[in-house]
Parts: structure tokens; C-alpha cells; sequence
């Protein structure tokens, strides 16, 4: 059996030789990236400001509400010297031979349409964070980047920096002994949102473009901007939303200590609901969940209703509980404590840009930090989590075949319905 020196080696020599694509050579160090932000009310905006100050030229910014294009550009204009031109139609900046790569930062229902339609137009990708909505769209989305040989970062931007990267090689080293239990959590208060009555969408939209693949439904404010993220047809629940970052290391410390990257569960478990706030929200405000991986259990919890003494001392954060020790690692660093409690190791933040991390591969060809296939395991791991709370029971799941056997109900969860509007792209 090859030890971790010789896996890590040996990984990274096929990882390089599978992306350096035989449709042209890599790029040199100083040029510029053209981009193109596809969504930038919210966190778009800070990827492409920060796709900015790593070199990158953000030529066209397309959005379908021009409320946005009006706010933000002017905002992307004076990071770069230049405002991008607009555009409201994602389709046409696809079109634009000179643009080398999109940032995909709309709502969760619009990720794999516009990711598979950007790999078959030769653009290479970022796509927040999750990448998709089901299993198979993940697949698809992984699949088409492999086809057509682009790069593609998932916004799972904790594989990026570095205390991380340090904390999960810390866990593979063997020093907190065998690692029997992962955790991932999030303490948060979220406030209400009301519950108010349907309404005309606002001027500046194309509401039936927006709604895209998402079902049909009439306009209510609570579903729109940020908001969305609390309703099953354009989001992911809190997993997709907040869960997936503290999950995504949980599963890079697991994958390290397997020495392998397709690591997923067996057995899924849990319960939730909603039992904070009875406003429009749909998605659980409370929620434990146990994946079974054979060897150790990850746990999640999720605390919306309270960040009071949150977990480990910390509001979001992933532990790994060893027989000899344990880590706990969070947005300001990562301790150890000993068998008698004592702290054994402190490491501070120490930071890193996902964005340039892209960027740099977007030259060289090689696999991003958090590539497709990353970024899908962990996005998984979300939609695990949201089928076991629909089916109300436990699931028990192949990773290979990444089925449930002969649990109809479940597999039917795999895929979902798309309006016939705006069916999948065939790539």
C-alpha cells in the first residue's frame, strides 16, 4: 500500500497530466484573464472584485435585473479602471470569443444550465457554491467540464486558504490517532422574513426569465433577491447555503485520511424542521444529521434560532475527534487539544485567494483547488442531507453507483423536474 508521500506525489503528476488539455497550450504567467460575472447582486460582486485584484479584466457583467447592473457596475468600473459593458442575455456573453472564462453567481436553479452551456461554449468556469441542485445535475456539470476539458472552480473557497489546507494535513498525519468522529456546524440567527402577500415583479426584471427552469409560480418579494435561498425551487437549504463550506472540510480531511477523493457515505440519518420563526420560509431553521462512512461518523448541526455558547466555542466551524486528540478549525485557525484538554497546537488564519487560484489555472491547465469533481462530493454531501429531510427517514446509498439501491423514493430525489421552457442543455 503506497504511503501518503507517495499518493500525494502520484496524485498530483495525474492530476497534471489530465488537464494539460490537448486544445492548446498554457498560458503565460502575466497574461490577463477576460471574465465575464454572470449574477453579481450579492456574492458575485465580491468574486469578481476579487478575480480583480489578482489580474483579472471583468469585460462584460450580465445580470437580468438592470437595478443590479446599475448599483454594482459602477462599483466593478472603479476596481478595475474601467466599467465592463452590460449585458442581460447570458446566452451572448457565451457567444464572446474573447472572453475567456464566467464567474456563475446566480441563484442555485440556474447553475447547471448556464455551467453546461458555458463548457460547450469553450468557457472555462467559477461556479458558487453548490454547484447544483441534484445529484445527477453534478454529475452532468463534472462530466461536461471533463468533456470539453475546461477548469472549473466550485466557490467552496475554504480548500483555498491555507490554515485549512494545514489543519486537514494535520488529521492525515496520524497525530490525533484514529479519527472516529467529524463535525460540522453552523450557530446563526436568522430573522424573519414575513410572510407577505404576491405582487408584480419590479420593472427592472424579466420575472419569467429569472423563474427559468424553476416552476412556474406568481411574484412575491420573498422569493427574489438573497431570500430565495429559503425556498426548494432556487436553493439548497442551509446545507447548500452555509452547511456545504464546514462539510467541504470535513470531507478534505476524510478524503486525506483515505487517501482517496471519491469518499462518500453509506448511511444517512437525521432529523429537522422548522421551529424557530413560522414565516415563509421552507427550509429547517433546526437540523442534526449523521453520515455514515463506515469507519467514522460525520455529524452536522445547524442552530438558526441562536449563536449563544455556539459549538467548540466557535459559530461555524469542523472538528475531527481522534483517540488521542482532537482539532477543531475554524475561519480564524485551527487548535489541538491533548487527552487531558490541554491546547497542544495553535495555527492562525493565514489566508489565500480562491479567485487567483483559478486564475492561475486558467493559464497553466492544471485542476483548481476546489475542481469540479471536489466541489461536487461536497455538494453531495448537501443534497444527502435535504433527501433525508424530505423523505422524513433514513437512506442507505452506494457510492459507487451513487443510487439507493432499490429505494425508489429516493432515487427519484436524484433528478427533479425542469419547466419545458428551459429543459437541460444536451452537451
Amino acid at each position: 500500500m503506497q504511503n501518503r508521500r507517495s499518493f500525494t506525489r502520484n496524485a498530483g503528476l495525474a492530476a497534471a497530466g489530465a488537464f494539460l488539455y490537448l486544445t492548446g497550450r498554457a498560458r503565460g504567467a502575466n497574461d490577463r484573464v477576460t471574465l465575464a460575472l454572470i449574477g453579481g447582486r450579492n456574492q458575485g460582486k465580491g468574486d469578481a472584485l476579487r478575480a480583480i485584484k489578482a489580474g483579472a479584466e471583468i469585460k462584460t457583467f450580465c445580470d437580468l435585473d438592470e437595478a443590479i447592473l446599475g448599483q454594482v457596475n459602477p462599483v466593478l468600473g472603479k476596481a478595475q479602471g474601467r466599467e465592463p459593458q452590460t449585458e442581460r442575455e447570458f446566452r451572448r456573453v457565451l457567444e464572446d470569443k474573447s472572453i475567456d472564462a464566467v464567474i456563475i453567481a446566480t441563484p442555485d436553479h440556474w447553475h447547471t444550465h448556464i455551467a453546461l452551456l458555458a463548457c460547450q461554449a469553450g468557457k472555462d468556469v467559477y461556479v458558487e457554491k453548490p454547484l447544483s441542485q441534484t445529484i445527477r445535475e453534478g454529475q452532468m456539470i463534472r462530466d461536461a467540464a471533463r468533456k470539453y476539458r475546461r477548469v472549473m472552480q466550485v466557490g467552496t473557497q475554504r480548500r483555498t486558504i491555507e490554515h485549512f489546507r494545514s489543519a486537514t494535513d494535520f488529521v492525515a498525519s496520524g497525530a490525533l490517532g484514529k479519527v472516529c468522529l467529524v463535525k460540522a456546524w453552523m450557530c446563526q440567527v436568522r430573522q424573519s422574513i414575513g410572510n407577505p402577500p404576491d405582487q408584480d415583479p419590479p420593472r427592472t426584471i424579466d420575472y419569467d426569465v429569472w423563474l427559468g427552469p424553476a416552476p412556474k409560480r406568481p411574484f412575491n418579494p420573498n422569493r427574489f433577491h438573497y431570500n430565495w435561498r429559503f425556498f426548494w425551487d432556487y436553493g439548497n437549504s442551509e446545507l447548500g447555503n452555509q452547511g456545504v463550506h464546514m462539510l467541504d472540510v470535513a470531507l478534505a480531511g476524510i478524503q486525506k485520511l483515505r487517501k482517496t477523493e471519491h469518499c462518500l457515505p453509506t448511511r444517512i440519518s437525521g432529523h429537522g424542521g422548522i421551529y424557530w420563526l413560522h414565516d415563509a420560509k421552507e427550509v429547517p431553521d433546526t437540523q442534526v444529521l449523521s453520515y455514515d462512512f463506515g469507519d467514522l461518523l460525520l455529524n452536522w448541526e445547524l442552530r438558526s434560532f441562536g449563536d449563544q455558547d455556539p459549538i467548540e466555542g466557535t459559530r461555524a466551524g469542523t472538528g475531527f475527534y481522534g483517540s488521542d486528540a482532537t482539532l477543531i478549525v475554524d475561519g480564524d485557525g485551527w487548535k489541538v487539544y491533548g487527552k487531558h484538554n490541554e491546547i497542544e497546537k495553535v495555527v492562525k488564519n493565514s489566508g489565500g485567494s480562491h479567485e487567483a487560484n483559478f486564475l492561475e489555472c486558467v493559464k497553466s491547465r492544471q485542476r483548481p483547488n476546489a475542481d469540479v469533481e471536489i466541489g461536487r462530493l461536497s455538494t453531495t454531501l448537501c443534497h444527502l442531507g435535504n433527501i433525508v429531510y424530505h423523505l422524513g427517514r433514513d437512506v442507505r446509498f452506494d457510492p459507487q453507483t451513487e443510487t439507493f439501491g432499490d429505494d425508489q423514493a429516493a432515487n427519484a430525489m436524484l433528478t427533479k423536474q425542469y419547466r419545458s421552457s428551459y429543459p437541460l442543455p444536451k452537451v
